[in-house]
């Protein structure tokens, strides 16, 4: 009788022991910042051609002998998103559009800011853009309004069955995917502004489903919570087919309690997650600034408490460095992201792990009235 119940104890400890959180050590976490961080700022690589426009949000993948980047342009009366190309990840040349603004009532003719789905998450991988059903996609957030950023922001699936190395115009789901009025809506992302997405494939199926994204959102619990009604954070859905979309859980899986937690990119680093994103007005930490946190299975993530990743030095980043890009090519790691000066001119920037020496490229005499009240981009303008 004894050995039944000690069999019955066993058994029944089995699930419990599977079902704990995974946990990432602080000695990991250590382990993965030496790996991926880089002192070394090369410059610019890609400006505005323009006076007004504001460039953000790069998306880097490779095919055949070249580098492709994928990144969204703000023109002052909104987002598009455009394609360019380099053969050394250093020196780039602007190719043309891929999500166009249209003049049509769409619900999302004014907005189109995409980032590429299905990159090849391995680190130091071969960074492929990978196919589903015959197609490559593309999630964007998108919005029938003119300016910066107006509500209503939801978030949409775009395709295309073409190579993804031309300025072809991708085609567009009918519907978005996500929006703040969804049924299963959460407290987080309640006020009408979805954002950046990023979109894997886990083959695990560690959540249960094939694909998930990782998106922030502006919400706030409170109704007339002016103070903290334009907060951001990340949260996670999840899909089979890159059509329908559904929330994985009710609260965000990456976020504080002050300011904005955005812009989540994927990363796989031997057998652990590490999701690159940037912060903002924290309380203890000034300006902008990308970070990471780490997970076993993609659900409970830890974040790193030491020191930034990538911060503002630079006179081409002195107002904001933020929103992250990060590959390892050759033993070298690669770190993109928006740069912000001082007259709020906006561009994207690299930093690497090893001195390539310096870029050449500056920002051209664009500076403007600001459109926003912080150059910052991705979200809402009620921070005061």
């Amino acid at each position: 009788m004894k050995r039944l119940m000690l069999l019955l104890s066993i058994a029944l400890a089995g699930p419990k022991l599977k079902a704990q959180t995974p946990a990432v050590s602080s000695a990991e976490m250590t382990k993965i910042y030496e790996e991926v961080k880089t002192p070394y700022k090369y410059g610019l690589v890609l400006v505005p051609a323009h006076k007004g426009e504001l460039m953000d949000c790069p998306t880097i993948y490779k095919e055949g002998k070249y580098w492709y980047m994928t990144y969204i342009v703000f023109d002052g009366s909104g987002y598009e998103t455009w394609l360019a190309q380099s053969s050394d990840l250093l020196n780039w040349k602007t190719l043309g559009k891929q999500l166009s603004v249209a003049p049509n009532g769409s619900w999302d003719a004014k907005q189109r800011a995409g980032y590429n789905a299905l990159v090849d998450t391995k680190w130091g991988g071969k960074y492929k853009l990978n196919s589903y059903a015959g197609k490559y996609w593309m999630s964007y957030f998108g919005g029938s309004t003119p300016g910066y950023e107006p509500e209503p922001l939801a978030i949409g699936m775009a395709y295309t069955t073409k190579k993804p190395t031309q300025p072809v115009e991708w085609q567009r789901l009918s519907k978005p995917v996500l929006t703040s009025t969804d049924r299963d809506v959460s407290w987080w992302e309640n006020r009408h502004k979805l954002f950046k997405s990023y979109v894997i494939e886990d083959p695990d199926k560690q959540t249960g489903h094939r694909f998930v994204m990782y998106y922030n959102a502006v919400g706030d619990s409170l109704p007339n919570n002016k103070a903290t009604r334009w907060y951001e954070r990340i949260g996670m859905a999840v899909s089979d087919d890159l059509e329908n979309w559904k929330r994985f859980q009710p609260n965000p899986v990456v976020h504080h309690m002050v300011g904005i937690t955005g812009d989540p990119m994927i990363q796989r680093i031997h057998n652990t997650w590490v999701m690159f994103y940037f912060g903002a007005f924290w309380k203890d930490r000034k300006g902008a600034f990308n970070r990471f946190a780490a997970s076993k299975d993609l659900v409970h993530w830890t974040d790193w408490d030491g020191a930034n990743l990538i911060e503002s030095s630079e006179s081409f980043d002195q107002q904001y460095a933020h929103k992250s890009f990060v590959l390892k090519v050759q033993g070298v790691v690669y770190h993109f992201y928006c740069a912000v000066d001082g007259k709020g001119n906006r561009g994207i920037a690299l930093a690497t792990s090893k001195d390539l020496g310096r870029s050449t490229v500056c920002f051209k005499d664009l500076s403007r009235e600001q459109d926003s009240p912080s150059g910052l981009g991705h979200f809402s303008k009620n921070y005061s």
